[in-house]
């Protein structure tokens, strides 16, 4: 079976790796610069006594309500595939959703499809069969992230500027990714409108239809509940580590704020949010009255614990992926 993202001509895997690492320290490089920037403007004595008051141990809570996160919804990836007939193991499907988080900061977080791929060759299913499992995965996150922040604002004092209609937006699209008949009726339409990309917009139509075996209430009520504790975890480790900080503003406004600024910076188009998640944070946080002396810690803090902290499990995990797919491959062309 040969590869399902053939490298373009001229270009080696050692050479896409170092691009993707130097993609990686350059938009980790562009925060930072951003974050230290503020920093000085706003006096380094304060930001320094900010994170000197965080323990040892308080990081390391921070990182465990992160893998809270990445567990939950690692089984949920499972518990997708289990249902598609992938026949693959819990402990394949966590070294695939795990080593996928390698990618997250490309454009719309498209380099995730690096999964099926490491599915395709260790089962020798093609991508239209495992192409639904992302699309699906996707569309879960954004349901819960959108009933997450629905009901913080609902709990908070205030609410928040365009946390309303981000909400609906997250739901719609989360409606909309998850209804085989819509979105294969998108598909259709888009490829009247453009007349172009025919065979993407086929495979569209054929992923659309193999989301019904989605449909049951019981596994997408059980998704929906794994989808909500994990990115509630993180939005909970924002809330203790402003409270840490002496900026406590209540955990409904504190989660609230952590959910839309991920999904406010997911709108932005840049990769992973990284920019504008950051920025959305920092502003919600003055707006509550939290001075930048802590918005600006807290906010490179948390980014650090739950994204920066994702990729780096990623890419802990991608070689073994890759190494571990390739010999199963051997093996499938070789029986």
């Amino acid at each position: 079976m040969s590869s399902m993202h053939p490298l373009p001509p001229g270009a080696t895997a050692p050479n896409r790796r170092l691009r993707d690492v130097a993609v990686l320290a350059g938009l980790f490089a562009l925060v930072l610069a951003g974050l230290v920037g503020l920093a000085a403007a706003t006096g380094w004595d304060e930001t320094r006594a900010q994170i000197a008051r965080l323990s040892g141990w308080q990081i390391v809570a921070l990182l465990g309500l992160s893998l809270v996160n990445y567990l939950a919804r690692g089984l949920r990836w499972h518990l997708f595939s289990r249902r598609l007939g992938l026949g693959t193991t819990l402990a394949a499907d966590y070294r695939h959703f795990l080593g996928g988080f390698a990618m997250s900061v490309t454009p719309g977080r498209l380099g995730e499809l690096v999964r099926m791929r490491w599915i395709g060759r260790e089962t020798g299913a093609p991508f239209e069969t495992t192409a639904p499992l992302m699309l699906v995965d996707r569309a879960s996150d954004l349901a819960a992230m959108g009933l997450l922040l629905g009901t913080a604002l609902a709990f908070s004092a205030t609410g928040i500027a365009f946390g309303l209609p981000v909400t609906v937006l997250a739901l719609s699209a989360a409606v909309i990714a998850t209804r085989p008949a819509l979105l294969a009726g998108i598909a259709r339409l888009g490829h009247r409108v453009t007349g172009r990309f025919g065979r993407l917009f086929a495979r569209l139509r054929r992923a659309a239809r193999a989301l019904s075996v989605f449909s049951s209430p019981g596994l997408m009520a059980l998704a929906g509940l794994l989808g909500l504790a994990g990115w509630f975890a993180e939005g909970y480790a924002f809330h203790l580590l402003l409270a840490w900080m002496g900026a406590d503003i209540g955990v409904a406004k504190a989660v609230a704020i952590f959910v839309f600024s991920g999904l406010a910076g997911g709108l932005t188009g840049a990769p992973g949010g990284v920019g504008g998640a950051e920025a959305a944070m920092i502003a919600l946080l003055s707006l509550e009255g939290v001075g930048l002396d802590a918005s600006i810690p807290a906010t490179a803090i948390i980014r650090v614990t739950t994204l920066w902290f994702a990729i780096g499990i990623g890419l802990a995990v991608f070689p073994i992926a890759e190494r571990y797919s390739l010999r199963h491959r051997h093996v499938v062309e070789t029986d």
